[in-house]
């Protein structure tokens, strides 16, 4: 298996397991925004936890910005990180970096 598989099966797992969770406390609670952030904060592990994924997250995207160029302008590599999360948007960051270091490789072949 190369290593942008192993970031595609993570990209796979990191969408499925946050939205399993997700998808569980909606069926329970219902859309309860209240609720929700109410929850988010409950404990202190909770807490840990959120702030945890958020500075991840900005650091993730801080990365993608500063490393657009090398990998390809693309408008829309943050999105994964709004939409899922950290735990998609790494994978997804990772798996085209390995793709564009693949194609690098290939034009160093060939060249």
């Amino acid at each position: 298996m190369r290593l942008r598989h192993l970031y595609l099966l993570l990209a796979v797992l990191g969408t499925v397991l946050p939205y399993w969770q997700l998808i569980g406390w909606l069926v329970d609670s219902g859309i309860d925004v209240p609720a929700f952030f109410d929850e988010l904060t409950a404990s202190r592990i909770s807490a840990f936890a959120w702030w945890d994924v958020l500075v991840s997250g900005a650091v993730l995207i801080v990365l993608v910005f500063a490393t657009r160029e090398r990998l390809g302008n693309r408008w829309w590599w943050p999105l994964p990180c709004f939409v899922v999360g950290t735990s998609l948007a790494l994978p997804v960051y990772l798996y085209l970096r390995e793709v564009a270091a693949d194609t690098d490789r290939s034009v160093d072949v060939v060249s």
